[in-house]
């Protein structure tokens, strides 16, 4: 099966790339072949898991007698990958013995702690791109040779820390990734996993405990407000619902969520996935918790119309309507509960950037003592 080229997204044309992995694989083969045969090869062909076969251009070719190093550089597409345009290396070189021994070499991460696909202390290549490593490798290598082979990034320390590999305890470089060889533009099928990632890392480390937060707000108001330690806190994006499923797969116990008020509004309703243009009800929901409170009907219309959360609170505090916020924190925390079949212990902190935090649940203030008191 051909590789296509293109994908729609969001009624947009855009371009896949090919993962890391991909490019290990091919540089990999690359070299082999070069090795073997003692000409140069510009273009190289892989299978890949997906089921297509891709011709890799390839890059920095040197000969040096017992060994061949070469480089695929990496190519996104249209998606926003931090390691678009850079160099994946592979060196072969002969060994003594017969078979195929895959190292790591520079800006390549190593594993520090558990949790991932990869163990403690070993190179943070992952199973299936070394499973394609192999198998490419093994097309072009004579049954009487063995072969050694080390893949390295030369810019890899540097972009790792762009990426979550600092969370991850990936320490050193970044990891060669793809599970299926290609990258498909704004997937969020993989972001939903990188961030899966966190959550486990946690659980290896035996925490039962975990901070959820959508972005960056949150994760600064949890930090420098709320003084809990960044290694507790998890990143959600628009995937609120999934990652409290991943919360309840991994076996975590109690959940702190702690977000803007105009994110976590949407939970309040049952709505789990947040982004803006699937579910954007703020104002909808503002109002309907605003009318049991007993909001007048003046307070009712303004709050329909209102363009922002901002701009709803500012209508609540002209009203002196104060109760809304503790029961907005509540159901939002019934929610997830329920979300979780009453196996997760989940309480809400919410905030706005004018006003700070607005409001903070029981259930949240024993979550907040108990990591205060362990940190």
């Amino acid at each position: 099966m051909n590789f296509e080229l293109y994908k729609i997204v969001n009624g947009k044309k855009m371009r896949r790339g090919y993962t890391t992995g991909s490019c290990a694989a091919a540089a990999s083969k690359a070299a082999v072949m070069m090795l073997t045969e003692g000409r140069l090869i510009n273009h190289i062909e892989i299978d890949t898991p997906r089921g297509w076969r891709i011709c890799l251009p390839v890059e920095d070719i040197e000969h040096l007698g017992d060994e061949v190093i070469c480089s695929v550089i990496k190519d996104a597409g249209d998606d926003p990958d931090v390691t678009h345009g850079i160099k994946i290396c592979a060196c072969a070189r002969w060994k003594d013995t017969i078979g195929i021994v895959i190292k790591a070499g520079e800006g390549i991460g190593t594993v520090t702690r558990p949790g991932l696909q990869v163990k403690v202390g070993e190179p943070a290549i992952n199973p299936v791109p070394r499973a394609m490593i192999l198998k490419e490798v093994e097309e072009v290598l004579p049954s009487n040779k063995g072969v050694e082979i080390t893949i390295s990034v030369p810019d890899g320390r540097e972009i790792a820390k762009k990426t979550f590999n600092p969370r991850l305890g990936i320490e050193g470089g970044i990891s060669i990734l793809g599970t299926s060889g290609i990258v498909e533009p704004m997937s969020e099928e993989a972001w939903k996993e990188s961030l899966a990632l966190e959550l486990s890392v946690l659980a290896a480390a035996g925490q039962k405990t975990v901070v959820l937060v959508p972005g960056n707000y949150g994760e600064k108001l949890a930090a420098e407000t709320l003084h809990i330690h960044r290694n507790n806190i998890v990143r959600t994006s628009n995937f609120i619902g999934f990652m409290l499923d991943k919360c309840v797969e991994y076996g975590f116990q109690k959940v702190l969520l702690v977000g803007h008020l105009g994110k976590l509004i949407k939970v309040a309703a049952g709505i789990f996935y947040t982004h803006s243009h699937t579910a954007d009800a703020r104002a909808e929901i503002m109002t309907a918790y605003a009318a049991a409170q007993g909001a007048d009907i003046r307070s009712i219309q303004a709050l329909l119309n209102s363009n922002t959360t901002e701009e709803a609170v500012e209508i609540l505090e002209r009203a002196n309507i104060n109760g809304v916020y503790g029961m907005i924190t509540n159901r939002i925390s019934n929610r997830c509960s329920q979300r979780s079949r009453e196996l997760l212990k989940v309480g809400t902190v919410i905030f706005t950037l004018e006003k700070g935090i607005l409001a903070v649940d029981d259930e949240a203030k024993s979550i907040l003592q108990e990591l205060n008191t362990i940190e």
